[in-house]
This record gives structure tokens, sequence and C-alpha cells, in this order.
């Protein structure tokens, strides 16, 4: 069985064929720059690797530009649309109504449209998405993945702000969380790498890339983690601040920034960026940290210090924690990172052999030292495979 999953940006377009259940991967592609005159797109397959820039109007000129990758008679993976037997879909949110992967109807599009407030510039592009798929591929399964799904576990003490009820009755003010997709499936190959059953593991796994995030995980099921209402609260990140003083706001606002521009401040010119100065990659940061820039060294210890309160607080949270587990493009390869988080944390039972850290870059393995009572993991994420699983098992459960 063939099954496409789509990851549809605000201007983007990432897609991956997968064959189904051996989930090898057949193709894999990105179309970027969507409403521009230099749009990008590529394709890579076992056969190679072929990409091209051209102009692509819209989301239907995209679709047509993956249609035509796939069925290329020389760089393709089919000879005709028919062979693809499902489309899978990420969705970014799905409010307090989808608690999990549900195959797409009309009454599924609409439920993803009344929450196009919570997620005013993720939600949008994710339908029209589906709206594409379903006209390009016609009658077949298609499946939407929310990101907010895994998070539906978090009981109400810690999804509730302390706002008068009539703002979560009647605006759905909450904490939803987000990364959820990477988040469960982190958690379920680290229940598979220690021989525990998915259900029995408490974890604290971080998902760490230009977004980050942090969840606690308690027998398999998340119980809270850091992102609210909007991916802006919690960690520091590349160009979001994460948590702060509300009053900040009111305090700017008198000071004449709008709404706009503090929305603009907060999620585009703040985090790594706004306290270095001059990047929101780690990599850069380090590069001039190592050189001397005090601004840099800030940014990351700044990053690595809020990562490790969140790490301490969800170990009161849970208890008892089996493994810390690092994911995302910074979790996985970010060798330096991960030794200013764990540091210092031998009394909460964590030491880190620093051979083995710098050994797993982006690699699956355990980090931890040999008398450290908690297991410290890199776990590679793989949404696209997530989404193609939970489509595979809806579209075949009958």
């Amino acid at each position: 069985m063939k099954i496409l999953v789509f990851n549809c940006g605000s201007s983007s377009i990432k897609f991956k064929l997968f064959h189904m259940p051996q989930e090898d991967v057949l193709a894999e592609g990105l179309v970027e720059r969507v409403g521009s005159g230099d749009a990008y797109a590529s394709l890579k397959t076992p056969r190679g690797k072929t990409q091209k820039n051209q102009a692509i109007a819209d989301y239907p000129g995209g679709f047509a530009v993956i249609k035509k990758m796939l069925l290329n008679p020389e760089s393709g993976v089919i000879n005709s649309l028919s062979e693809v037997n499902a489309c899978g879909h990420r969705v970014v949110h799905g409010g307090e109504s989808f608690g999990g992967s549900m195959s797409i109807d009309d009454e599924l599009e609409k439920g993803i449209e009344s929450v196009f407030d919570l997620a005013p510039l993720h939600n949008p592009p994710n339908l029209t998405g589906i709206h594409q798929a379903r006209l390009l591929f016609g009658d077949i399964p298609q499946v939407a993945c929310f990101d907010t799904a895994f998070h539906h576990s978090i009981p109400e003490v810690a999804y509730r702000y302390a706002l008068p009820e009539k703002l979560y009755s009647e605006y759905q003010i909450r904490r939803y969380g987000f990364h959820g997709i990477s988040h469960q499936y982190v958690a379920r190959q680290a229940a598979q790498m220690m021989g525990m059953h998915k259900y029995s593991v408490n974890l604290i796994t971080c998902h760490l890339g230009n977004g980050s995030s942090v969840a606690a995980i308690r027998d398999g099921h998340s119980v809270d983690t850091s992102m609210g209402l909007t991916p802006l609260e919690g960690l520091v990140m590349g160009t979001r601040s994460g948590d702060l003083d509300p009053g900040i706001l009111f305090y700017l606002n008198r000071k004449g920034y709008d709404t706009d521009s503090l929305d603009t401040l907060l999620n585009k010119q703040s985090g790594l960026l706004g306290i270095s100065g001059s990047s929101n990659d780690v990599r850069d940061l380090e590069l001039k940290a190592d050189g001397g820039d005090d601004k840099a060294e800030l940014a990351l210890n700044l990053f690595a210090y809020r990562i490790k309160k969140y790490i301490g607080a969800y170990m009161a949270v849970l208890n008892r924690v089996d493994a810390i587990v690092f994911t995302g493009g910074i979790g996985e390869n970010g060798v330096a990172i991960r030794h200013r988080i764990l540091s210092d944390m031998d009394q909460q039972g964590v030491i880190i052999d620093q051979m083995r850290n710098e050994v797993h870059v982006g690699v699956a393995g355990e980090i931890q030292g040999a008398t450290s009572r908690i297991k410290v993991m890199i776990i590679p994420t793989n949404e696209e495979l997530a989404i193609a699983r939970d489509t595979f098992k809806l579209s075949t459960k009958n």
C-alpha cells in the first residue's frame, strides 16, 4: 500500500511517499516559496535527486508540480496517481475536538476550519493542502493527524490558565501544546528501545529545533508540555521569546507598540536571535561564542538554562523518570547544547557520558554515564512515518 504524507505550511509543501506496512520511503520532496516567481521544487528517490526553480503561483500550482515530479518517467516513482492508496496530513491545531488522528470528510474539514483563529498561520494552509489532495487523488482515504492530539491527555490542572472561567468556556483559552506527533513518536521508540510497554514508561521528551518544546509523559501519556495556547509559550526558541512576564506587553503597549508589532517582536525578533543580535541558529552561535562573542554565549546559556528548568519541573511532576529523550534538529545533533543542559544534574540522578554524547550525532542511542539513575536517549524524530502509520491503520481498519 502506498501512502503519501503531506505537511503544508504557509509557503511550502513537504511530502513523503511510503510503502506500507513495510515503512519503506519511496520518495520525498519539497516545494518552497509557493506564491513567488522563484519557487523551488525538489524530489529525492532511490534513483537520485532532482531539483529546479520555477514560478509557482499558489497551492494548486504546487500540487501540480508534485504530481509532475512523482509521475516523471525518468525520475519519478509511480506510473499513475491511482497507485497512491491514501494520503496523510499534518494539521497543527485540533482544538478541544480532535484527540487523535481521524479520517477526513466534509465535517472534519469544518472542524479544522472552526479553529483557524487558534492557529491562523498554520491551519489554513493545512486545510488548503487537504483540499488539493482530495481534488488530485479523488476518492481515496485521507487522514488528518493533529499536532495537538497527543497532549489531549493533559489534566485540567495542567491545561487551565488562572484566568476567569468565561475565557475558557467561551474562547477555549487553555494549554494545547504542540509537536505532539514528534513527542508521541519518540516516546513509543524510547519504550521499545528500553524493552518496556508503551504505557508503562515515564519520560521527559525534549523536541529542540527552531521551535522547541518539552513534554512530561506518565505511563505513555502526555501530562504536561511547555507550549500553551500557541507555540509561543515555554522555552527560548530560535526567534520566539518563550515564557515572559505578561506585564511586559502592557508596558510596551504604553510605549507605543501595537498588537501587530508585539506579535512580530515576540514571534520573529526574540529568542536566540533577539538575545544574540546576530542569529537564531545554534551552530552559528556556537562558532561565535567560541570566538569570544559574549551575546552568543548568553543566548546559548539562556536556551539551555530554560530547558534545564523545565526538566527539573517535570521531574517533580512525574516523580519517577525512566529517561530524558532528546529529538529535533538541535536535540539530535547538538552535542554541546546537550552538555550545557545536563551538566550539574548528578543530584537529580542524571550523569552524561561526554564520549557517548559526542558519538551520538543524529543517531539513536543512550548517552548517560554508568552511574546515572536516569537514562538519557537520543532518538531522531520521524513525524512523517508516524503520520503514515496512523493513515495506514485508519485506512485498513475495515
